[in-house]
């Protein structure tokens, strides 16, 4: 992290320390066991934005209903306003169904965040959102990015950052792993085929 080439995802029930001068990225926990419900959330966001900088920041999630799509939207609007105050670009999570008229709120929406479940995030559907958002000008991020054909996937949508739980397991096996992983993505085009 602290040599740019990862970023650092912390979510509120996280509890880790992220090295000073790292990128980072703002999850709200509500995909698991994070979420502590949204005063506490909306705290949690002003303080880690204060104890680690804004400009280090990337963006910050608003809250979400995963595999939920008008849910989501109904459960973001009143934050993505409140994450821009904070000086933060607010990211919107699609979800399965985001691809419908009117379900992704592109005015309020800095970055859209691949939610939903693993085979909606990483269909033609979701494929076309992103380019949507690309064409607005707007950073796509895909979430639960765990193997190599994942990361193949996020960077033939063009997801200019990723995030998963890879290595919090093994890291000293997966670290080389995901770092070799990395250097293919830069050295190697994204075929259409077995890869994806």
């Amino acid at each position: 992290m602290q040599a740019g080439l990862l970023g650092c995802m912390t979510t509120p029930a996280q509890g880790n320390v992220i090295p000073r001068g790292v990128r980072y990225a703002c999850d709200n926990g509500k995909f698991g066991k994070g979420w502590p419900g949204a005063d506490a959330w909306f705290a949690w966001l002003k303080s880690t934005l204060d104890r680690y900088g804004r400009h280090h920041c990337l963006w910050a999630l608003a809250p979400d209903v995963p595999m939920d799509a008008p849910a989501t939207l109904a459960e973001s609007l009143p934050w993505l306003e409140l994450v821009r105050s904070l000086d933060v670009q607010a990211a919107f999570a699609a979800q399965d169904g985001s691809e419908e008229d009117g379900l992704v709120p592109w005015d309020m929406t800095d970055v859209l965040f691949l939610a939903g479940s693993t085979a909606w995030k990483t269909s033609p559907s979701a494929h076309r959102l992103a380019l949507e958002a690309h064409e607005r000008g707007l950073a796509v991020h895909m979430g639960r990015v765990n193997s190599r054909r994942r990361l193949r996937i996020a960077q033939a949508f063009g997801c200019t950052s990723a995030d998963g739980t890879y290595l919090a397991f093994g890291p000293d096996t997966n670290l080389p792993r995901l770092l070799a992983w990395m250097n293919e993505l830069h050295t190697t085009p994204t075929l259409f085929g077995d890869d994806i």
